[in-house]
């Protein structure tokens, strides 16, 4: 019998499919021989024994749902005869001991970072241009549209390109050959104009649909969000427009800043449309100060920085059945080299945190630390059923499609992407990263508030593990994209830098594939590669209102 199944924990009553199974099939499990009872695809799970209805299931040792009704060893699991169930939690359990992994070969290791006069490093160098509200988006906007080209950061359009093609036939009186114009040359075939700052990375233009409206905690929310973006490694300085009368005012934004430095040491320009006179008085202010900005930003160089200099993010999103068994450990398992070597490590997305409390508060470094954690969690869940709502609703039709049935079930395997490391700190939205080793911030499950957040928090790179294949990126923080499975890196090959499918398969291990991506990370810190995401210019950025999201 080939490795068709997985029994992930010697606890679980479940199988995970490896392979698309047939009724009749013989697989082994455990210390069981179990016939498959009807069609399973990959990335679902198989009872290993009989299962009673009320009967409680485990995968990873952790409980994930309870039968509703009665599954015969080898039946299905799916949304039918399995309901949401999570342990509850406690504290007082002592800090379970951390073994390091052997890290000594890297050691002596350095990457090519931009160093920051408060003693932060950058993976990469960037401008950043930022609304206060979103009355100032299009302002934004006119901003960027004088820059990009004209400083070498704008791409080639190939749509645009396709388009002006197809609009010469209709001139020409061809229509009938439009169906068969060719493709347009993908984005790597297309020549790009020379940038004329060599050192700076990019300009990045921010906007958002807040400021104003809404609650006034949205605003300072919002505030603290932009304040760890300015105050971010990877920015070299900012350019702020201010309508004048929201919500979102400039001293709230200084305030926040000051919150996490006393003393700035970037330019910050901040202009305000209502004590500036016309709209082209402030914006060809606001260009003449961004483009002496940028000259500053060019004379800083990379230079050698230690590895403790990193701040690793990990995200999941469009995650499958595979997800917590391949890339998701695999980048927990970088992770903890990442620990291990000084740096910082955010897991965050609470929602998906449901189930696995426990084994987090076993690894908090302290009490107070643990109850920090669970004062967030609690908060977060009665506000999300208060609305209605709960974690247990936070699976998609995606993840339900492809194995992930119950929020638990979900949550136990994302837990994953936070390796086994002690948890230091415990951070609430926007609160900036300050003890290395692995930080929980509470966000929610939303892939973009998530990476939003982790980089308003501190991270100069993010993981970002997918089983179904999404693009997202963000501005200031390179995001690179992990599948786990290599069937989606051969389908969505412009989306996908890492495969982790060998473990699936049985070619690599979970350590291998870990020190694999901490090699990634430093030349993705170095800037001798770029992810797919900064490729496309995606750079997605989606304030949390810190309403009910899942």
């Amino acid at each position: 019998m080939s490795k068709s199944t997985l029994q992930i924990h010697p606890d679980d009553n479940l199988l995970v499919a490896l392979t698309d199974l047939e009724a009749g099939e013989a697989v082994f499990g455990g210390d069981q021989t179990v016939t498959v009872m009807e069609s399973v695809p990959a990335k679902h799970k198989l009872a290993l024994y009989d299962l009673k209805a009320g009967d409680k299931i485990y995968m990873y040792g952790v409980l994930v749902g309870t039968v509703t009704e009665d599954v015969p060893q080898g039946g299905l699991l799916t949304t039918q005869n399995t309901k949401h169930e999570a342990s509850q939690y406690s504290i007082g359990h002592a800090q379970k001991n951390w073994t390091a992994p052997d890290v000594s070969r890297w050691k002596e290791k350095t990457f090519m970072g931009y160093h920051q006069p408060d003693g932060q490093v950058g993976t990469a160098n960037y401008w950043l241009v930022v609304p206060l509200v979103f009355c100032e988006n299009r302002n934004v906007n006119t901003i960027k549209n004088a820059f990009m080209k004209e400083l070498g950061y704008a791409d080639i359009d190939m749509y645009e390109e396709y388009v002006s093609s197809l609009v010469q036939l209709y001139k020409e009186g061809k229509t009938d050959q439009i169906e068969q114009m060719p493709e347009p040359p993908v984005k790597s075939d297309l020549k790009k104009t020379e940038p004329i700052f060599k050192n700076v990375d990019g300009i990045k233009f921010l906007t958002h649909e807040g400021g104003c409206g809404g609650i006034r905690q949205d605003s300072e929310a919002l505030c603290a969000l932009l304040a760890g973006y300015i105050y971010h490694p990877n920015v070299a300085g900012a350019t702020v427009l201010s309508l004048g009368c929201q919500n979102a005012q400039i001293e709230m934004l200084t305030d926040k800043i000051h919150n996490l430095t006393s003393d700035l040491q970037k330019p910050l320009h901040i202009f305000e449309q209502q004590q500036s006179g016309t709209e082209y008085e402030m914006l060809t202010s606001a260009i003449r100060k961004t483009f002496l900005g940028l000259v500053e930003a060019n004379k800083n160089e990379r230079k050698p920085a230690p590895l403790s200099k990193l701040t690793v993010g990990m995200e999941c999103g469009g995650s499958d059945g595979f997800s917590g068994i391949s890339a998701n450990p695999s980048i927990g398992h970088a992770g903890d080299l990442i620990t291990a070597l000084g740096g910082s490590v955010i897991l965050s997305e609470f929602p998906e945190l449901c189930g696995v409390e426990q084994e987090l508060i076993d690894r908090t470094s302290d009490e107070e630390v643990a109850q920090k954690f669970v004062s967030l969690m609690k908060s977060y869940s009665d506000a999300a059923e208060a609305s209605g709502s709960g974690f247990d609703m936070n699976p998609s039709p995606g993840n339900i499609k492809d194995g992930l049935i119950t929020d638990a079930m979900k949550s136990a395997g994302a837990a994953k992407k936070g390796g086994t490391s002690p948890v230091n700190a415990v951070l609430d939205y926007t609160e900036y990263v300050r003890k290395p080793g692995l930080n929980l911030l509470c966000t929610p499950g939303n892939d973009v508030e998530s990476t939003t957040a982790m980089a308003g928090s501190g991270a100069n790179i993010i993981l970002f593990t997918t089983g179904l294949g999404t693009p997202t990126g963000n501005p200031v923080a390179p995001v690179a994209k992990v599948s786990s499975n290599s069937e989606l890196a051969k389908r969505m090959p412009d989306i996908i830098d890492i495969d982790t499918g060998p473990v699936i398969k049985a070619e690599k291990t979970i350590e291998e594939m870990g020190e694999e991506i901490l090699d990634y990370i430093i030349d993705l810190a170095s800037g001798r590669v770029k992810t797919k995401a900064m490729l496309l210019n995606q750079d997605d950025f989606i304030p949390w209102k810190r309403g009910v999201s899942l």
